[in-house]
């Protein structure tokens, strides 16, 4: 997506023919939903329409967000063509799928002509368990409808400013922060010096005044896609740590046994061309349902 190059730098200039990224894409999509379903996650795939074109169209989490309290919010988008992927049918079959009740609506997507935009939660790292919305400012992230999303969805606020080495803002919060139960990997050194300690000890502040382990992220690990995971409660009470392999081949050892002793199981997939040419990763390409 061509309109969305300017502001997401982490994606490259295709090397394939159109039709050939599109099928290694769909591909990798299918890996992911059967690599998680395999490990106990309840899925629901939807396909693409093939008109109008979509290309960001794997990435649903930035358009819709489902909420424990029944509440199912739609987003304002910065880039015309990604406007197309809010399909009503979608959320519909999610919600069949999954057992999901829907109580509330929160349409924010009129915003688009106001031109303020906030992305799901591509724009929004939530600590569910706490409610607090972390986001950095960007094209994509407007301070105002962060607040006003907050407001309406009764979440403490943590904003920030955030850049790449190269000066440029970073265009999603979920590229640079996850958060899970007993541990949150960060990107500390793109969170403008200033704030860093601020936001490194709220995130490390539970909701039930434990402590959460911090994973520090450096710049090759950021680039690897290590800041876009999630973590994902399955059967049985385990927790699963979605990721990328490109992301999982970043991590220290150290990582990695922080990770492990967190009780997290990593679940990993190739994602190479979805994270080339669309600039997202595993964490981009699922929009969880919680149990309303």
């Amino acid at each position: 997506n061509v309109e969305t190059a300017a502001t997401n730098h982490f994606q490259q200039p295709p090397t394939s023919e159109e039709w050939e990224a599109a099928s290694l894409a769909r591909a990798e999509v299918h890996a992911a939903a059967a690599t998680l379903s395999a490990a106990g996650a309840q899925v629901c795939l939807a396909h693409d329409t093939p008109q109008p074109v979509k290309p960001d169209a794997v990435f649903p989490n930035n358009w819709v967000s489902f909420h424990e309290d029944g509440t199912v919010v739609t987003y304002p988008m910065l880039s015309p063509v990604r406007r197309l992927e809010r399909r009503e049918d979608v959320i519909t079959q999610a919600k069949r799928t999954l057992a999901f009740v829907e109580k509330r609506r929160v349409d924010l997507s009129g915003e688009e002509r106001r031109g303020r935009f906030l992305e799901g939660t591509g724009s929004l790292v939530l600590d569910r368990a706490a409610r607090v919305a972390y986001a950095c400012r960007s094209p994509r992230t407007s301070e105002a409808l962060v607040r006003e999303w907050a407001r309406q969805m009764d979440y403490e606020v943590v904003i920030f400013d955030a850049r790449s080495p190269d000066g440029t803002p970073v265009y999603h919060t979920n590229v640079l922060m996850w958060i899970g139960q007993q541990v949150a990997g960060i990107g500390l050194a793109w969170i403008d010096a200033a704030e860093r300690d601020r936001i490194a000890e709220r995130l490390a502040r539970r909701h039930d005044g434990a402590r959460r382990e911090l994973l520090t992220l450096d710049t090759p690990a950021l680039y690897s896609f290590a800041g876009n995971m999630l973590e994902l409660a399955v059967a049985g009470g385990r927790r699963l740590l979605a990721m990328s392999a490109t992301a999982a081949s970043s991590l220290t050892a150290t990582q990695k046994a922080q990770i492990a002793a967190a009780g997290c199981e990593p679940l990993v997939v190739p994602l190479p061309t979805i994270e080339s040419l669309g600039g997202g990763s595993m964490r981009c390409m699922l929009a969880e349902v919680p149990r309303a």
